[in-house]
């Protein structure tokens, strides 16, 4: 078989791409493109919720579970901060709704169920094996392939973190929930010595949300660990009263400096997380996604080189650096440092920094509203710090 473009795992950096190739403008021509995804099984990714923000409406807006204008961020003793997001809409979206959302966007893929197996590069484009439902071993010939696939080992990094997390969808018997504001960060967590936690909601109705607990520090916990700590945050900080938990999700995102190559070979790339969607500092990655994907369509659809351009600039990367090493150490107080810039910073303008689109003035305002001195020491000292595997 033969293709302009073989794109590998159907997520959301590749579904978002594979329908961006295929919506070319008016005039011009769409490449052909096949979608390479797991089999179901252990290869194929669980059912994910994803959020970001954007102004005003969005390419998949009908889909949404919900959408809000508000959010709140809690301090460790209780203090609630409620922020308007302005322009900005906070927005929730299922990795399930996604996919049947984009399917008759996709009429024009051919999609293949198989584990692959092998890439090798050649000048004048490349050949994708692949181990078919079947079990026979299929070849693929392409112009361009795109991995989406995560990467199986970290890249060697100086400050590396994980953001680890489970969450229950719960209804309650009682209305616990205020259905217009994201309750995203509730730092009255007990902290871990390292790093920091916090509870987060997403409320659907009065009476539904998804209720996490969310932790930034060096290792994951058990699953004993998650559902106790869920049972306090819901018991005895929320106190939700009976509730039932309809559903679970679990999840854990490193959160590191580490360079993400977005090149593995003259017409291989790599996209989503394996590119380096992930902003480190937040593990946000939905949004990114979608401008490496524009960016890629629009290379693609004019006959240019097709390399995906940086998720986020090396100015906020260098931040991220800062801030994890920050946590790390113990130098920083996470739920003082984002507690003081919610408290601060117009939430607009901070979650506009958290997508790398603030200048650099107003970079260095949102900078004063944090503890100055500690982040200077460690920014003095992580270009020293040696990368680790």
């Amino acid at each position: 078989m033969d293709s302009d473009v073989v794109i590998i795992g159907a997520g959301a950096a590749g579904l978002s791409l594979a329908w961006r190739l295929l919506s070319p403008p008016a005039h011009l021509t769409a490449p052909t493109v096949v979608l390479i995804d797991a089999p179901p099984g252990s290869r194929r990714p669980p059912e994910r919720t994803w959020c970001y923000w954007e102004q005003g409406e969005g390419d998949y807006d009908a889909w949404l579970s919900a959408s809000w204008r508000e959010v709140r961020v809690r301090a460790p003793d209780g203090r609630a901060l409620r922020r308007d997001l302005g322009r900005l809409r906070y927005k929730m979206l299922q990795s399930s709704a996604f996919a049947r959302g984009l399917e008759p966007r996709l009429a024009g893929a051919h999609r293949i169920e198989g584990v692959v197996e092998g890439i090798v590069d050649h000048a004048d484009g490349v050949r994708v094996a692949y181990r078919a439902a079947d079990g026979a071993l299929r070849r693929i010939r392409a112009r361009w392939a795109f991995d989406s696939r995560p990467p199986t080992s970290t890249p060697p990094a100086r400050v590396a973190l994980l953001q680890h997390f489970k969450g229950w969808f719960v209804r309650t018997a009682r209305p616990a929930f205020t259905p217009d504001t994201v309750e995203l960060m509730d730092f009255r967590t007990p902290q871990p010595e390292h790093g920091l936690s916090f509870g987060y909601v997403l409320p659907l109705t009065a009476h539904e949300a998804l209720v996490e607990y969310t932790e930034f520090s060096a290792a994951a916990l058990s699953d004993h660990a998650y559902d106790a700590a869920l049972r306090h945050y819901t018991e005895s900080l929320l106190r939700l009263g009976p509730f039932h938990v309809r559903a679970t999700e679990q999840g854990r995102i490193p959160m590191t400096d580490a360079h993400h190559a977005r090149r593995a070979g003259r017409n291989v790339f790599r996209i989503g997380s394996a590119g380096g969607a992930v902003r480190p500092s937040t593990g946000y990655a939905f949004a990114a996604i979608q401008r490496q994907a524009a960016a890629i369509a629009h290379a693609l659809h004019r006959d240019e080189e097709p390399v995906p351009p940086p998720a986020h600039s090396t100015r906020s990367l260098a931040m991220d650096a800062v801030l994890l090493r920050g946590l790390d150490t113990g130098r920083v107080c996470g739920p003082d440092f984002f507690t003081s810039l919610f408290s601060r910073v117009p939430a607009e303008r901070l979650l506009r920094f958290l997508d790398g689109e603030t200048r650099p003035l107003e970079e260095l305002r949102i900078g004063l509203h944090t503890p100055v001195l500690a982040m200077l020491r460690t920014a003095a000292e992580v270009p020293f710090l040696a990368r680790r595997a």
